[in-house]
């Protein structure tokens, strides 16, 4: 029998009223003869309600307890959702990320899965059942709860299809796709039909929220299609797929990521406080990326180096940051009112042509460069926060509308 993987995220199952039309088209699936697994995410604000509770109680709270109290949310969706199958007359069995086999590393907030094991779920399809998997969680190999990071629901949908080896993943939200920029900035955004893997995951990691980098990552090891759509608006999609080279090139989408701290490390020590930060870090289990390490030997000696920090999705930043600051002393900076900006593309950095176009157009509109990362398929400029808005703008019109 055909199986499919869905997942639907916090919108689309806000309330008891959105939650019982799910279940009317998951019933439709499944009476179509079609095995159906569903993840789903916590029910619309819940996951931010329980942060600002958290936070009420103190400000930086602990990760591991993050976990315990975060994996709730999804709990509730998927109990409700179970229900509301039976009161179709449809056997439906509500499963933890743990009893669905999740199996993560052991890191909190943002842990990777490393292997499902998806046994109770397929024994429970195998009896006839639909199966309601609650996203966003696992369990470690130490057998503590633990949550994937934002979009961690999406992971939890294309690890379980590619254990299953199912037909395809399908991922509901209240959008039908992915744009060439957030709709809710550039009015003019473009539909994207087709989006390769290797473009789809540098969207995510630059900040789009449609997908999961890492979702992304399991369904262009296992090639499976992952279909991105609106829950309630058929119509309109998004295939994310491995496509022929060549099939689209040039720059697709204009993406932005709103909260970055930049850390730099400056003078004769920087070399030494760069790696003691990295490890402090690493302790922390707060993620850096973009890393720049750099030598240069003068008669001083002196070198620079840095990373950035999503920072809007470390709990407790603020105060990490202070202790931090304490434990390096003198030679770190935080630059705390940047965004980042990144043009998505095939073949974009094959010339230095969109690079030195896209920081003239910057220039042009008195807008400063902070600092630039390149990929493959990526070009990321650091522009400052209260312009992020302008300058995807700018650039969605020269590369997208004018491209």
């Amino acid at each position: 029998m055909t199986c499919i993987v869905q997942k639907y995220g916090g919108s689309s199952v806000a309330d008891l009223d959105k939650l019982k039309r799910i279940a009317g088209l998951i019933a439709a699936v499944k009476q179509g003869g079609t095995d159906v697994a569903v993840v789903v995410s916590a029910m619309g604000k819940t996951t931010d309600r329980l942060v600002e509770m958290a936070g009420e109680l103190v400000t930086s709270p602990p990760r591991r307890e993050m976990d315990m109290l975060l994996s709730t949310g999804e709990r509730i969706t998927m109990a409700l959702l179970s229900i509301a199958l039976h009161g179709m007359g449809l056997d439906a069995v509500s499963l933890t990320g743990s009893q669905a086999g999740i199996i993560t590393n052991d890191r909190h907030n943002d842990a990777q899965v490393i292997e499902v094991r998806p046994f109770r779920v397929q024994d429970e399809l195998a009896a006839g059942k639909v199966v309601i998997v609650g996203g966003f969680q696992g369990v470690s190999y130490k057998r503590d709860i633990t949550t994937l990071g934002r979009g961690g629901s999406d992971t939890t949908a294309v690890a379980l299809a590619a254990a299953l080896d199912a037909d395809r993943c399908e991922i509901y939200s209240d959008v039908d796709g992915v744009y060439s920029a957030d709709p809710a900035l550039v009015a003019d955004a473009r539909h994207l039909p087709e989006v390769s893997y290797p473009a789809m995951q540098e969207m995510s990691i630059a900040g789009a929220k449609v997908l999961n980098a890492h979702a992304v990552q399991f369904a262009k090891e296992k090639q499976i299609a992952i279909y991105a759509r609106a829950a309630f608006e058929p119509g309109k999609e998004t295939v994310i797929r491995k496509m022929p080279p060549e099939a689209i090139t040039g720059i697709q989408a204009v993406v932005s990521e709103e909260f970055i701290t930049r850390i730099r490390f400056t003078g004769t020590d920087s070399s030494k406080n760069f790696d003691l930060a990295v490890q402090w870090l690493e302790e922390k289990q707060v993620q850096i990326k973009e890393i720049n390490l750099s030598r240069v030997f003068t008669n001083l000696g002196s070198s620079h180096a840095g990373f950035i920090i999503s920072s809007a999705h470390v709990y407790g930043w603020d105060d990490l940051q202070n202790e931090l600051a304490e434990v390096i002393g003198e030679g770190i900076a935080f630059d705390n009112d940047l965004s980042a900006l990144s043009l998505i593309g095939e073949g974009l950095n094959r010339n230095n042509r969109v690079l030195t176009a896209t920081v003239d157009l910057l220039r042009e509109n008195n807008m400063p460069v902070a600092g630039i990362t390149t990929t493959s398929f990526r070009l990321s400029l650091l522009v400052p926060r209260r312009r992020i808005k302008e300058g995807v703008s700018a650039c969605h019109r020269m590369w997208v509308e004018g491209g």
